[in-house]
């Protein structure tokens, strides 16, 4: 039985991962930060594919004092459901959104976005690859943003970009351990990111959508598929590449 970690596994990409994960036989231990009860219903959901467990696990990415703390909470869960101490594989996908401008910027702001989206998962994979199974796979989130210069995103963009940047390295760190390191890069996407800009302005959606060759915005499940075949032998070939998943927006 393969075991995934999915951060931000209760809503949007994470959510849909976590279940395209179960569908396909493996199961997920998946992380929340605010919402337990919707962390909950996604385990349920997982655990009606026969023969997959799921547990999820609290984890704000912004507090790193914490992780000792999450990764014996793993480990427990590790042997207590599936009697292993090891996991396969690790998706980087807990995150946050919204945009501030240069002018306005606060450091609190900043610090936010640079702990949630870039410092935290670097120091969670430090963990969490130390008991990680040799041959794994790693699958980091990163965003169309980093090739863009939309107004506002100047702090989500750039540590997007060095998410992108790390993943690189980090796979020729890995290659010995024959684990590969991988990175999809979404473009709009209608999930609950920038607390649900979409669901509160819909109005977003459809210029959004004219800018992609097929004429929508993208849905979780677009790039929750790319991510588990990532993750697949099927990908064994593949590492260090960071894979735009937009539906051709601005092309």
């Amino acid at each position: 039985m393969k075991i995934a970690i999915v951060t931000g596994g209760s809503n949007g990409i994470g959510k849909a991962t976590a279940l395209e994960l179960g569908k396909r036989g493996i199961s997920v231990i998946l992380t929340y930060n605010s919402y337990q009860d919707r962390a909950e219903a996604v385990v349920k959901e997982i655990e009606k594919n026969k023969g997959v467990r799921a547990v999820a696990l609290k984890l704000d990415l912004t507090q790193i004092s914490t992780f000792e703390g999450f990764v014996l909470e793993v480990k427990r869960n590790l042997k207590e459901i599936w009697n292993r101490t090891t996991f396969d594989y690790l998706v980087n996908n807990g995150g946050v959104g919204g945009s501030m401008m240069l002018a306005e910027m606060s450091e609190e702001y900043f610090d936010k976005i640079l702990n949630t989206n870039f410092k935290g998962p670097v120091f969670l994979t430090q963990h969490l690859v130390r008991f990680m199974d040799d041959a794994g796979a790693i699958v980091n989130t990163t965003s169309t943003a980093k090739n863009q210069a939309f107004p506002g995103y100047s702090v989500y963009g750039s540590l997007k970009a060095a998410f992108s940047s790390w993943n690189r390295y980090i796979a020729k760190e890995l290659a010995p351990r024959k684990i590969r390191v991988n990175a999809v890069s979404p473009g709009p996407t209608h999930s609950n990111f920038g607390d649900g800009a979409f669901d509160k302005h819909p109005e977003f959606i459809q210029p959004l959508a004219e800018q992609s060759v097929f004429g929508r915005i993208g849905q979780p499940e677009d790039l929750a598929k790319v991510i588990v075949n990532l993750l697949s032998d099927d990908f064994g070939w593949v590492t260090a590449q960071d894979i735009e998943v937009s539906g051709g927006h601005l092309l």
